[in-house]
């Protein structure tokens, strides 16, 4: 079985990651975002879908707070990026129960380790726009 994290649109997107990028792509045909990384636009199925990095700038769209045995509460959040694709991740740097639905956030990369990828988290973006 191939590996997929090695010339595909995952691969890619990790590459980007690992530069610290916010990666998404676009459908030229219609000028749609699209993310997580396709071979294919998911509307449309079109192949012509083009790389391009985000400002890293969005919004909470919905959050929650999970709780795990013997640990502290983590925040999940669905964030709205300011570039018109929405992804699942979560806020950092801030108590759990203080992520609020309209907070603006601004991504951070999480190095990852040998298990894991680079992948990015959020953070309060204070007066950003």
């Amino acid at each position: 079985m191939p590996d997929l994290t090695q010339h595909s649109p995952l691969g890619v997107y990790y590459e980007h990651c690992k530069k610290g990028e916010l990666a998404y792509q676009v459908c030229t045909d219609d000028n749609t975002p699209v993310f997580f990384p396709r071979a294919v636009a998911p509307g449309s199925g079109s192949p012509h879908l083009e790389w391009r990095v985000s400002k890293g700038l969005g919004t909470v769209y919905a959050t929650t707070v999970v709780y795990y045995k013997n640990e502290p509460p983590l925040n999940v959040a669905l964030i709205g990026l300011d570039e018109g694709f929405r992804m699942m991740s979560r806020v950092e740097d801030i108590d759990p129960m203080q992520v609020k639905i309209g907070m603006r956030v601004k991504v951070r990369m999480h190095p990852g380790d040998e298990k894991q990828p680079p992948y990015p988290v959020f953070t309060p973006a204070g007066g950003a726009k």
